[in-house]
């Protein structure tokens, strides 16, 4: 049942007044396992307490029978197993210590595994049963009076459901398994692992009836639980059913088992649907899903037929699809479906109820009732909690979150940042308020909006930072930082200068002013009672003195007057060194002259100020100069450094005016002759304008040039008479003349 509704009609009891529950102790163990406990078509054998046959079949205070008589107590009838005398059990709780010492221990080895301490006064039932359907499941509560004071306090009731037959294969005797466990885990169910601290959705605080008015005496109990398990259909299994304290005897548990649950129907029913908790909502395109299955023994080729009748707050067929009033399993099918859908009708009419009686018939003969309730709510609302963020500090980036509740999870969520996290991270960029939208929606498609509103509220700032530059060579300089907003209660805020450069600098203060520092970065802090801000500043350097000359000219011959330019920055006085004996202290940048026979190497200081220079270099080179060809008229033999003075005769040709080509030896050639000649073109014509002969020679090499032997070019001999001839000499200094003239060309 739906937790809401069980909580209204509580709420609705209440007023009417609380009873207690019945116990009797009138049925021994063996009749209140097959007359109470198991269902229809199901038969125990061999039934046992403590072990023994006998006392199954004699009544015995720690097994009795109880009623629900008409309190809020959830299961309405079936036995009781307790530590001591079931009689305890009977409300109200007007004690938190009480006791009714049972006649028997317990010395069974399964409940010794699960016990964690020695084990007191308590009941084991046992007995066999043939599966007629292939499950086991059946619906039991787990209180105590240990409830709440002794929890992890060494008195850890417990107890166990031991199953063991074919198909298991667990820790227990003969291969048993316990399948008395806290929902979705292999763990028992004790007094220390189920209570207010420890797995609380399944534990119901009663503590003065606060769970259940008059109605029981425990202080606490587990809420409404099932045990389950897999059969093989006809087999025999055996079952074991275990309580008892721990490490005292006194201050009772007792586990109740609901009546008639221990039993198998053919025709299995289940409802289904997207919330899993037998509620299905108008406006939500819900389908809630009826399912009617063949169970128990019955083969595939019976035919099975159900009958349903329908009750509760809604109607059939007007609040809801309209359903039948049976269902038929014919051979071969072994399930049937039936989709019910809820009408909406706009009317907010709170949970309704749909109960189903179904009838159904077992081989034997025999009539067997299950019983079902599911619901039809309105749909809920949709909530939507994002708080805003107040920050007073600036920082990079923040987290913003939102949850949704009501509606139907899970939900998804959008943001104007197109995130899909329920909580993301933003960036802090300015000093206010930033909004931040964000949509969720739930399962069935309902949305809800929010805003979270981002408020950077920090008064603190660094207004202004000042600086004055430093001196080059004598550190000189200042910085200033002034903070606005401060929120100081007591004292003073705290200001910090570092520098320059960081980790954290050779210069360190506690102080708003820093002073005598040189070039760079420093690093400025404030710190109030709510956050600490930082800026950074550069201290520049005033222009340092540059001292720069150019000579001009740098080098050359003795003696040698030489122009220096004085070039120099930021400066403003200047001592001078010549290097060549003199020395000058001016108060300008004018140019200085001097006059050098010798190398030389010459200084300058150029002040900024009388604490602050730069000095420079440069060398004036200077050479003995003359001529240094020995072939020119003014060669000087002590010169180093050839002057471009040398002065050289001018060419000469002298040329005959007859030859005679007669192979006597004697004037067989036309050769001129020259004087400071070092290339020779000459060229001879006869009257018609041939070409006779030519050369181009460099003469000052031996046997560079012979002459004319009066031949033609093809070898011939030329006829005598009379030719013309033109030269061009080139002289020592590269000066050139020219001439020409006739000769006679005689043979005999």
């Amino acid at each position: 049942m739906n937790n809401r509704i069980l909580i209204a009609i509580f709420t609705l009891i209440s007023f009417i007044g609380f009873n207690q529950i019945a116990v009797t102790n009138t049925l021994t163990p063996a009749q209140l396992v097959n007359n109470v406990l198991i269902g229809s078509g199901v038969t125990a054998t061999n039934i046992t307490i403590n072990g023994s046959a006998a006392n199954a079949n004699s009544i015995q205070s720690q097994a009795t029978y109880f009623n629900q008589n008409g309190t809020t107590f959830p299961i309405a009838d079936g036995m009781l197993l307790s530590t001591g005398q079931g009689s305890l059990a009977v409300g109200p709780n007007n004690s938190g210590s009480s006791s009714l010492t049972g006649p028997q221990s317990v010395t069974d080895p399964d409940m010794a595994m699960i016990a964690t301490g020695t084990m007191f006064g308590g009941v084991v039932l046992e007995f066999d049963f043939v599966a007629t359907g292939n499950q086991l499941e059946f619906n039991y509560i787990f209180g105590s009076e240990e409830y709440p004071e002794f929890v992890n306090g060494g008195v850890n009731d417990c107890f166990g459901f031991f199953l063991s037959g074919p198909g298991l294969a667990g820790p227990y005797s003969n291969g048993g398994v316990n399948i008395a466990l806290i929902p979705g885990t292999n763990t028992p169910i004790t007094i220390d692992d189920v209570n207010a601290g420890s797995n609380s959705q399944y534990y119901v605080n009663n503590t003065s009836g606060l769970g259940y008015g008059t109605a029981i005496q425990y202080d606490g109990t587990t809420t409404e639980l099932t045990a389950f398990s897999e059969l093989i259909c006809g087999e025999t299994y055996h079952i074991k059913i275990g309580i008892t304290n721990i490490s005292d005897n006194v201050w009772d548990s007792g586990v109740f088992l609901e009546g008639g649950s221990f039993t198998t129907n053919p025709v299995a029913f289940s409802f289904s649907s997207f919330t899993n908790n037998n509620i299905i909502y108008e406006g939500c395109d819900q389908i809630g899903v009826l399912s009617f299955e063949r169970e128990g023994c019955n083969t595939s080729i019976d035919t099975l037929v159900a009958y349903i009748y329908y009750g509760g707050q809604a109607t059939n067929g007007i609040d809801y699809t309209l359903l039948g009033d049976s269902v038929v399993l014919l051979p071969g099918v072994d399930s049937v479906a039936w989709l019910i859908s809820p009408y909406e009708d706009g009317i907010l009419e709170g949970i309704e109820s749909i109960q189903l009686t179904i009838m159904s018939i077992l081989i034997t003969g025999d009539t067997i009732y299950s019983y079902g309730t599911f619901y039809i709510d309105d749909v809920p609302e949709l909530f939507i909690n994002s708080p805003d963020v107040n920050l007073y500090c600036m920082t990079d980036s923040t987290d913003i979150f939102t949850s949704a509740s009501g509606g139907f999870a899970p939900y998804a969520y959008e943001w104007n940042t197109l995130e899909t996290d329920s909580a993301i991270t933003v960036p802090i960029t300015v000093n206010g308020i930033v909004d931040y939208y964000v949509t969720a929606t739930d399962f069935c498609g309902y949305e809800i909006s929010d805003t979270v509103s981002v408020n950077m509220n920090q008064t603190l700032a660094i207004d202004t930072m000042m600086m004055w530059p430093s001196n080059a060579c004598d550190p000189t300089g200042v910085v200033q930082g002034v903070a606005s907003g401060l929120t100081v209660a007591a004292g003073q805020p705290y200001y910090n200068w570092t520098g320059p450069g960081t980790n954290p600098g050779p210069f360190n203060i506690d102080a708003s002013v820093l002073e005598d520092i040189p070039s760079g970065w420093y690093y400025f802090t404030v710190t109030d009672d709510v956050c600490t801000v930082d800026d950074s500043i550069f201290v520049e350097p005033l222009d340092p003195p540059v001292a720069q000359f150019t000579p001009s000219p740098s080098s050359g011959c003795t003696p040698l007057t030489v122009t220096f330019t004085n070039n120099s920055q930021n400066t403003s006085t200047y001592f001078w060194d010549f290097g060549n004996g003199q020395t000058a202290s001016v108060g300008n940048a004018n140019s200085q002259t001097q006059t050098y026979t010798s190398n030389a190497t010459v200084m300058l200081i150029a002040y900024s100020d009388p604490t602050c220079s730069d000095t420079t270099y440069a060398n004036i080179s200077i050479s003995i100069c003359g001529c240094m060809d020995p072939n020119a008229v003014n060669y000087d033999p002590t010169a180093a450094v050839d002057d471009g003075s040398c002065a050289y005769p001018q060419p000469e040709v002298i040329a005959p005016n007859v030859f005679t080509p007669n192979n006597d030896g004697n004037n067989s050639f036309f050769v001129v002759d020259t004087r400071n000649v070092v290339q020779l073109e000459l060229t001879v014509l006869n009257r018609w304008g041939n070409v006779m002969y030519t050369a181009d020679e460099n003469i000052t090499l031996p046997g560079s040039f012979v002459g004319w032997n009066g031949k033609t070019a093809s070898g011939a001999d030329a006829q005598e008479g009379t030719y013309f001839y033109t030269y061009l000499a080139t002289g020592i200094d590269g000066n050139q003349a020219e001439g020409h003239g006739f000769l006679e060309l005689i043979r005999d």
